[in-house]
């Protein structure tokens, strides 16, 4: 190990290691959701354009606080 690189074995990366072993889990529910609903956005896409597509986005603050992406497929070149 390098002179900045605690030991694997100490006190204190055991303290670590327990810690974030003991630490609540994030909820990753609505990522996976919206990873679902990419792929099923993609997939109707294809079939609406009739093959492989491509993605433009836009992204902008709503004054609301809301985040806003659009999406727009077009036909792969």
């Amino acid at each position: 190990m390098g002179k900045d690189t605690p030991d694997r074995d100490t006190p204190e990366m055991r303290a670590l290691v327990k810690a974030v072993a003991e630490s609540p889990r994030r909820d990753n529910s609505a990522y996976h959701q919206a990873i679902a609903e990419a792929r099923q956005a993609f997939e109707a896409a294809e079939a609406a354009l009739g093959g492989p597509v491509r993605l433009k986005t836009k992204t902008r603050m709503k004054g609301d606080g809301e985040y806003v992406v659009k999406w727009t497929f077009k036909r792969a070149k």
